[in-house]
């Protein structure tokens, strides 16, 4: 099946220029999406600045620069992995989030560090070819287009070339199908296409860290080797337009040209979220799961002071790739790293706990704003909520005090509360007569009352 990207996709056209990015700016457009945590806001703007200012310097002292990776503190839920994935979709940077207690050291069974660099690739990869797509797509389509019409109205084979009049009414009818195409009018019928085999699937190697599928299709290799050759199939102009679409795409667009981009990006945009970093720093206790705690953090150095990692798409330097971790803490703290590590993370920032306050600007003001999207989801069954201030003012009462009697998940509680508030809306919605509902405090309360009363009942449902 064809790509077929958003129209408000971020492309390379149309993001900000680099050097309008000023702190203070990045700042701003991460305010439109969380709320509060100012002090890593300015934290990952700075390091994100200092990318553009590395670019101004001669590469002599540019390649001397690393990154100053950030070490996010803070419980879940309060916006560490939302202000990385929001920095990377502001710069179309090839972002990865990954657990680092899914690592283990080199000689146990599981993913080896390196595996991250390959996953970051292979996303670069996409995102590249996606945009590509997006800039040739009108090419593509005119070149599927004219596939089909030959296919529907073939030119008439002749032993004499034809006469003026002959050609012009064959470019009318031409006309008259394309027209016909456009408007979905020829959905329905059916026609025969060269459709090539593809029966080779993604194999997997074997390391000594376990199991890694690599998604290499043998006729990436050898070209005709276990499929590659093409057959005739009967399908539906519509479904046949995608596969030609499809086809176009993939010849106009270079991959070897894809595969360079995609790791230069990588090399000098890519930004690697590590969570659940505490739970790789305790103390070895020399036996039991942390074993190998100190082993991990020993194998992901290299990758983040920098190395070369060897993937399907080529060499790829890691040295100014941004490292973002984040842990909770709780049990464990930063100095439990060992000590290599902790330089490697030298920019620390505290995100706070979010209360009653915190949760009303969540639910209200950011632009992806919890109420605004329910809003907009029962507005396509017709109907139209509104959330009055106290219904609101409630949620985020309930929800700070349901985090502060059990465990704090801080903002995702907004969303199983909210769940539970719109469930029978939800549910009936294609089917309510009235069509404008007002959701106030006495609503919420009558919604969640026998639920925060019981507590044993609570620990299941919020």
């Amino acid at each position: 099946m064809a790509i077929m990207l958003p129209q408000d996709i971020k492309t390379v056209e149309n993001l900000p220029l680099e050097g309008e990015l000023t702190p203070r700016k990045i700042v701003s457009e991460l305010d439109k999406y969380i709320i509060g945590q100012e002090e890593a806001k300015k934290a990952v703007a700075i390091a994100l600045r200092n990318r553009y200012r590395r670019q101004k310097l001669t590469p002599e002292m540019a390649e001397e620069i690393a990154p100053k990776n950030i070490l996010m503190i803070g419980p879940t839920g309060v916006g560490k992995t939302e202000i990385s994935r929001r920095l990377a979709k502001l710069t179309l940077s090839p972002f990865l989030k990954i657990e680092a207690s899914k690592f283990t050291e080199v000689g146990y069974v599981g993913r080896d560090v390196e595996s991250m660099i390959r996953d970051l690739v292979r996303m670069a990869v996409d995102m590249v070819r996606q945009e590509m797509y997006i800039q040739i797509q009108d090419k593509a389509r005119k070149n599927s287009e004219e596939r089909i019409l030959d296919i529907l109205l073939p030119p008439p084979k002749r032993t004499v070339p034809p006469d003026q009049e002959e050609q012009l009414r064959f470019k009318e009818t031409r006309e008259k199908l394309r027209q016909q195409l456009r408007e979905g009018m020829l959905d329905e019928r059916s026609v025969e296409i060269d459709v090539k085999e593809r029966t080779a699937p993604p194999f997997e190697i074997f390391s000594n860290s376990g199991v890694e599928e690599i998604g290499i299709h043998i006729q990436e290799i050898i070209p005709g080797f276990l499929g590659g050759k093409s057959k005739k199939r009967r399908m539906k102009v519509k479904e046949a337009m995608e596969y030609l679409l499809e086809d176009e795409q993939n010849k106009l667009v270079d991959m070897d040209q894809v595969s360079r981009l995609a790791v230069e990006r990588v090399e000098h945009s890519g930004i690697i979220f590590l969570d659940e970093v505490d739970k790789i720093s305790g103390r070895e206790s020399g036996q039991g799961p942390e074993v190998s705690r100190e082993g991990v953090q020993r194998d992901l150095l290299p990758i983040v002071e920098g190395t070369t990692v060897n993937t399907r798409y080529g060499l790829v330097r890691t040295d100014h790739i941004l490292f973002i971790g984040a842990g909770a803490f709780h049990v464990t703290k930063p100095s439990d790293l060992i000590p290599e590590m902790q330089g490697r993370f030298p920019i620390r920032v505290e995100l706070s706990s979010l209360d009653k306050d915190d949760f009303i600007k969540i639910l209200t003001e950011p632009e992806n704003a919890l109420i605004k999207q329910y809003e907009a989801l029962m507005a396509t069954e017709g109907v139209k909520v509104r959330f009055t201030q106290t219904a609101v003012e409630e949620i985020a009462s309930m929800a700070e005090k349901v985090n502060d009697e059990m465990e704090n998940i801080g903002a995702r509680r907004l969303h199983t509360i909210l769940e539970k508030v719109m469930e029978d809306i939800s549910f009936e919605a294609p089917e309510l007569k009235l069509k404008k509902i007002s959701i106030d405090r006495k609503y919420v309360q009558e919604r969640l009352q026998d639920i925060i009363t019981d507590q044993d009942l609570r620990r299941f449902i919020l």
